[in-house]
C-alpha cells in the first residue's frame, strides 16, 4: 500500500482494505490528554512529598504511590470499564457538555454520545496509570536538590513557590522532563486498559465522547482473529508504527535534554 497507508482511514478486513490513520490519531490523541492530566497532578504530588508533607507521612504517602505503579495494566482496565465509566457517563460527561460543549470552538470536543467510553475516558484512565510513574520520578529528582540551596533561599526571604520555582526546577528540569517522557512513552504502549475503556471503533469523530481505536487495542483485538495475510501484514505494520512514534517521541526527548545539559555547561 505504501505511504497511503499511513494516511487512509478505511480499516476493512472484510473487503481486505487497511489504513493507520485512524489507530495512529487515537494513540496520539489518548497520550496527549494522559499527559495533559498526569503532568500537573504528578507535579503536585511530587511537590507535596518533598516540600510539604509532614515527615511522618512522607514514607507511607511515598510508598502508596509507588505500589500504584506496581498494579497491572488490566487490573485498571477492568476498573475503568466497570466503575468509572458508569460514573463518567452518569456525572462528569453530562456536565462536560453542558458547560465546555457550548463553547464555539471546542465545543464540538465535547459533543455526541455520553456513553462512559471513548477517547476522553482512555485518556483519563491512562493518565490514572502513569501518574505514579511521572511522580515517582519527579520525587526523586526533588530531593537531590541540596538542602543548602533551598535553605538560602528561605534566608532570602523566598516563598515556598518560589523556592519551587526559582531553585528547585532549574536543578532538576532534566530529570523531570525524564519522567514525562518515561510517562508518555507508558502511555504510547499501552494496550489493555485502553483496550476495555476507547470502544474499539474504526472511525474518526471531533468529539472526544465518541469510540476510537489505538495501535496497540487494534493489535489486541485482531491479531488472534487476523485470517488473510495482507491482515496479518497491516497488524505488523502498526506495530511498526508504534515503534517508530516512540522511537521519535523518546529521541526527541534525548536531544532536548542533551542541549538543556550544554546550556547549563556553557551557563
Amino acid at each position: 500500500m505504501g505511504l497511503p497507508f499511513v494516511t487512509s482511514v478505511e480499516w476493512d478486513p472484510v473487503n481486505d482494505q487497511y489504513g493507520a490513520a485512524i489507530a495512529i490519531v487515537g494513540t496520539l490523541l489518548t497520550s496527549f490528554i494522559a499527559l495533559l492530566i498526569a503532568f500537573p497532578i504528578s507535579f503536585g504530588i511530587a511537590l507535596f512529598l518533598t516540600e510539604i508533607c509532614p515527615a511522618w507521612l512522607k514514607r507511607p504517602l511515598g510508598t502508596a504511590v509507588e505500589l500504584l505503579a506496581g498494579v497491572p495494566s488490566i487490573i485498571y482496565g477492568m476498573w475503568g470499564l466497570f466503575v468509572f465509566a458508569p460514573l463518567f457517563s452518569d456525572y462528569i460527561q453530562p456536565a462536560l457538555a453542558s458547560t465546555l460543549g457550548h463553547l464555539p470552538v471546542i465545543g464540538n470536543l465535547f459533543t455526541g454520545p455520553q456513553m462512559g467510553i471513548g477517547i476522553l475516558a482512555a485518556g483519563i484512565i491512562l493518565a490514572i496509570m502513569i501518574i505514579p510513574f511521572i511522580a515517582s520520578v519527579m520525587r526523586d529528582v526533588f530531593e537531590i536538590v541540596p538542602p543548602v540551596l533551598k535553605e538560602s533561599a528561605y534566608a532570602l526571604g523566598c516563598t515556598k513557590w518560589e523556592v519551587v520555582r526559582k531553585v528547585v526546577l532549574p536543578y532538576t528540569r532534566i530529570g523531570v522532563v525524564g519522567g514525562v517522557m518515561l510517562g508518555l512513552g507508558r502511555a504510547l504502549g499501552e494496550t489493555m486498559a485502553i483496550t476495555f475503556v476507547i470502544g474499539n471503533a474504526h472511525k474518526l469523530s471531533w468529539s472526544l465522547f465518541a469510540a476510537g481505536n489505538s495501535i496497540a487495542s487494534t493489535l489486541a483485538n485482531e491479531f488472534a482473529e487476523a485470517e488473510s495475510v495482507l491482515h496479518v501484514s497491516s497488524l505488523f505494520a502498526l506495530g511498526l508504527i508504534l515503534f517508530v512514534i516512540t522511537f521519535i517521541v523518546l529521541a526527541a526527548a534525548k536531544i532536548m535534554l542533551m542541549g538543556m545539559s550544554r546550556k547549563e555547561g556553557a551557563k
